[in-house]
């Protein structure tokens, strides 16, 4: 029996990834703080699997590579039907599997799940399972899994430094949208693509006071105080789920707010990765046609 989880690697020749920033609105071209990092997405990366996408931020230091990057792949197995002795599901049946690979972060991960990576397992299943036609396929399961190669973390950081886990927030946003472009590539039907962002109140330094910015790097800034990921339908403007973590000062719920309304922008920005991304995959497959 092969083995569903194995990355298998390229079929051909590589070439190294160009990253593609998306276009923003004439009204926001010139605000540097409602753009996100640059993104490569591209489908089709595993032969094998029924659906897959590769997903990769630009790192923010482009002379150190070494400092914080992420790198997601994902692939999707089914829809595919359930085992006899299953009870009758009128919906799919989705299982949502997410892993670091053991030399991820700085940290070495083991090599079964630990409760973060379970964690982003069920925030990950809430998010999808919104933008899914779940009744188009009864009594049927697929499994979603996403390996991440590298983790959103500052690998130069000193021993001491405190680590929140604010780059959960990050790869959460990742896994998300890597995840909705492997479903659209499987060919499952969904309501829309579904995306992730991120915003987070954050300090630069000790004496600057907070601000909000769309997908931060947790290694560029002093302090994050709060972070919202956020995923979203951009064409049915509905949210499937969000995770909000930290303090706000005074509880004021208009920022809170606004980190929401933030968070929308860096969704609306990665959902256009996505569009593109998969309509080259469509492109490529009917020129080969």
């Amino acid at each position: 029996m092969a083995d569903r989880r194995r990355i298998n690697g390229p079929v051909g020749t590589t070439l190294p990834p160009i990253f593609d920033r998306p276009s923003p609105p004439r009204d926001r071209v010139e605000n540097p703080e409602n753009a996100i990092r640059k993104i490569f997405l591209k489908t089709g990366v595993t032969p094998s699997a029924s659906g897959s996408a590769y997903l990769e931020l630009e790192s923010p230091n482009m002379t150190s590579p070494s400092n914080t990057s992420l790198k997601l792949t994902c692939t999707v197995h089914g829809p595919r039907a359930l085992p006899r002795s299953a009870p009758f599901s009128p919906h799919i049946i989705l299982t949502t599997h997410v892993k670091y690979a053991p030399f991820a972060t700085k940290q070495r991960r083991g090599y079964l799940r630990d409760s973060s990576e379970r964690d982003l397992g069920v925030h990950l299943e809430t998010a999808l399972r919104g933008a899914i036609i779940a009744d188009r396929w009864p009594k049927s399961g697929a499994d979603i899994i996403v390996t991440i190669i590298e983790g959103d973390q500052d690998r130069n950081a000193p021993e001491n430094q405190r680590d929140d886990c604010w780059d959960m927030m990050n790869v959460l946003s990742g896994c998300i949208t890597v995840a909705s472009a492997a479903i659209a590539d499987a060919g499952i039907d969904c309501v829309d693509t579904v995306a992730g962002g991120v915003a987070a109140l954050v300090a630069k330094d000790a004496t600057s006071s907070p601000s909000i910015v769309l997908d931060p790097a947790v290694a560029d800034y002093h302090k994050i105080h709060a972070a919202c990921c956020i995923a979203y339908l951009p064409t049915r403007d509905e949210v499937t789920n969000i995770w909000f973590k930290g303090q706000l000062p005074g509880a004021d719920v208009m920022l809170y707010n606004n980190m929401v309304e933030r968070a929308l922008i860096a969704c609306r920005n990665a959902n256009r990765v996505v569009v593109t991304a998969l309509k080259k995959t469509i492109n490529a497959e009917q020129e080969a046609s």
